[in-house]
């Protein structure tokens, strides 16, 4: 969350409120219904990204993992902060446990600040700007301003600088291509058009993963 609140519930009893600067990390597995919902008046502002899991951990058991902000590993040196929400950064490792192998980094960058933040060479990345504006990649390269996403080429890091006046604050969010066939019907992700049948046919009958659906109802 980057402002406000969040309150989430779901039909196996999980119920929460996360509030600005803390994480959520759920993994779906072989599904659970939820929701959603503003906690109290005013703007409600926060991340969300959808990560893929292999075949072989499509039907595992939902799960959840939940940081305060206070609890979230932070590291900082010569003008560069970093949130460490998933992987590793400046020596530090989250307590985030991750199926897909995954970095989820939130960086601000002081006023003529610079950074490198190394990445494996084989996996995909992006950048998606919060506040201020930066240069990335390369120094020659023309500043990008808030609310823009940078999608990475190959190689083996990435390179930012500050040369604003104003803080940078942008996430670095990268993973390891799991390279499987995606077929996607609403929120069901699944890698054949007959295992999404075969999902939708599960949850209309409440079964197989959705027994507990038939009857919920979010408070």
């Amino acid at each position: 969350m980057l402002q406000g609140g969040i309150t989430h519930q779901d039909f196996a009893g999980h119920k929460g409120t996360i509030h600005t600067g803390d994480v959520q990390w759920m993994t779906a597995g072989r599904g659970i219904i939820h929701s959603e919902m503003p906690a109290g008046e005013g703007e409600q502002k926060g991340l969300q990204l959808w990560i893929n899991l292999s075949s072989q951990d499509k039907m595992i058991e939902p799960g959840y993992q939940e940081l305060l902000s206070d609890d979230i590993k932070t590291a900082e040196k010569d003008g560069v902060e970093v949130r460490i929400i998933a992987g590793k950064s400046m020596g530090v490792q989250s307590p985030v446990y991750t199926r897909t192998p995954t970095m989820y980094l939130d960086f601000t960058l002081k006023p003529r600040a610079q950074m490198n933040q190394s990445i494996p060479e084989s996996w995909n990345g992006f950048v998606y700007i919060i506040e201020g504006e930066g240069v990335f990649g390369k120094p020659a390269s023309s500043p990008v301003t808030a609310h823009h996403v940078l999608v990475l080429g190959p190689g083996d890091g990435l390179s930012v600088w500050n040369r604003s006046s104003k803080p940078l604050r942008f996430v670095l969010i990268a993973g390891q291509p799991i390279n499987e066939p995606v077929v996607q019907y609403g929120p069901f992700v699944m890698n054949t058009q007959a295992e999404i049948d075969q999902t939708i046919e599960d949850y209309h009958y409440s079964k197989n993963g959705f027994e507990m659906a038939k009857y919920w109802r979010s408070q």
